[in-house]
């Protein structure tokens, strides 16, 4: 399997070329030349692999479509290492909550920061120790954080030989919860670097960076944020494995409803769609910054400023820039790199937006790729988290709120599955709104946003960000 640009790069290159890279040279992201087809008795084969052997076992077969640079042995003793029980809480790793007849969660945030992010990053802190190690490499991870990224990928790379993790996260932004987590962290190979503007500002600075191939090469930059393929491709697992549970037949239709701001997740979903997996519908669930609500309802992309992006109560939603949205253009315009460079370069950086609604291939957003959306707001949110709660007793965060509630608009006789993003106890002001309640604690948590922190506040400049790593590096990428 080879990958390419999304804007056009010639260049082929291998899974782990890209593992490390991140962003393309061109500023493009990296797709698989195709996606690879399952036909019937490979999904009857994988759902027996599932029912048999479990999550890691489904992962492997998932992943070896697309990576053929690492054997089959290592990849496989990597799946096993990253996904069990004692990492995730549950022998299950993604089990399904069945809320109604026909309706259900699949709890995706059983991992150590809580979040759904855990799914893809703990695979990449073992992928990337593996490649390093092999190759006697070391690699700076630069990332920006909404809130879950930010923690997901620290306590994933904490302690692992020759990663380092530079993250920026928008100050004052994320809950206090999300805060502590990351900036409580001691280690010293990670460093909090909280943004003076919104989360759009500090993605725009690792693409700043990234495209700056010189100092990129200089201090070995790479991406753990989901413009990274290879967390995306780990996400593509637990939609195999949710359909799984959801019905008894793969002759069985479902929806899956996601939550999203970046595109990251509801793209691993396209990819599982495009390989074969019997989904119907995906709807993309919106906060109040409903970008991509937006496009797909009139084919209409828009970005905002940081003026007009709303500091909401799913604030890991608070995105107007959704990276991971390029690589379904990608998709829906054949692979024609000159033309996805121009609307992701020119078009956005001269007027921020560009209008599809006139192309045909808008209108095989729903009939070939099977998007729908909507969005919601915080009077929804907690309106949500208080019927969830009166009527299953079942307690979600106001982000999976989001994805409730446009997914109850969306039901049709066919099996509904939510992705729940979040444990409560990460938004607890919400939750304490809605029920009157805080939320549960898991022990090892109690009293985390009273330990001391480490966290740089830098302004909204790539240049002062670049600074940064430089002062804290070696010119062989080898960091104080």
């Amino acid at each position: 399997m080879n990958y390419l640009s999304t804007r056009g790069d010639p260049a082929r290159r291998k899974f782990c070329d890209i593992l490390l890279e991140g962003l393309a040279p061109d500023g493009g992201l990296y797709l698989p030349e195709r996606y690879p087809r399952i036909d019937a008795r490979t999904l009857a084969d994988w759902r027996a692999l599932y029912a048999g052997q479990g999550y890691a076992a489904l992962a492997h077969a998932v992943l070896s479509l697309y990576i053929d640079d690492i054997s089959s042995t290592d990849l496989q003793a990597i799946c096993a290492k990253t996904y069990t029980e004692a990492t995730f809480g549950t022998p299950q790793i993604t089990p399904l909550k069945r809320l109604e007849d026909g309706f259900y969660l699949e709890a995706l945030s059983n991992g150590p920061t809580l979040a759904f992010k855990d799914m893809a990053m703990q695979l990449l802190g073992n992928l990337f120790e593996y490649e390093l190690t092999r190759r006697g490499q070391q690699l700076n991870i630069l990332g920006a954080t909404s809130g879950d990224t930010g923690s997901a990928a620290e306590y994933a790379m904490r302690g692992k030989r020759g990663i380092r993790v530079f993250m920026l996260s928008p100050s004052g932004r994320m809950s206090a919860f999300q805060q502590a987590q990351m900036y409580s962290l001691q280690d010293p190979n990670i460093h909090n670097l909280a943004i003076e503007g919104v989360f759009d500002d500090c993605q725009d600075i690792v693409k700043t960076v990234s495209g700056d191939l010189a100092f990129k090469r200089r201090y070995q930059i790479g991406s753990v944020n989901s413009i990274n393929w290879a967390r995306l491709l780990a996400q593509v697992v637990y939609y195999f494995a949710g359909y799984f549970q959801a019905t008894a037949s793969n002759d069985d239709p479902v929806r899956f409803t996601v939550p999203s701001g970046n595109f990251g997740n509801v793209c691993a979903g396209h990819v599982a769609r495009m390989m074969g997996l019997p989904i119907e519908r995906l709807v993309i669930a919106t906060n109040e910054n409903d970008v991509l609500d937006e496009f797909f309802r009139t084919g209409v992309y828009r970005v905002r400023g940081s003026d007009q992006t709303h500091e909401t109560s799913s604030p890991s939603m608070d995105i107007s820039k959704a990276s991971n949205f390029e690589r379904f253009i990608a998709d829906l315009l054949g692979r024609d790199g000159a033309r996805v460079a121009a609307l992701f370069g020119e078009a956005l950086n001269r007027a921020k937006r560009f209008d599809l609604s006139g192309e045909p291939a808008f209108a095989q957003v729903l009939t070939r790729y099977g998007f729908e959306s909507g969005s919601s707001t915080h009077a929804d949110r907690v309106a949500t988290i208080r019927d969830v709660w009166a009527r299953h007793q079942v307690m979600i965060d106001p982000h999976t709120a989001d994805g409730v509630k446009v997914a109850h608009e969306h039901r049709s006789n066919v099996p509904m599955i939510v992705l729940e993003t979040a444990l409560p106890v990460k938004f607890a002001a919400t939750i304490e709104e809605a029920l009157g309640r805080a939320p549960d604690r898991p022990a090892h948590f109690v009293g985390i946003e009273q330990l001391s922190k480490r966290v740089t506040v830098l302004p909204a400049d790539a240049e002062r960000v670049k600074d940064f790593i430089a002062a804290h590096c070696a010119d062989d990428g080898r960091c104080a």
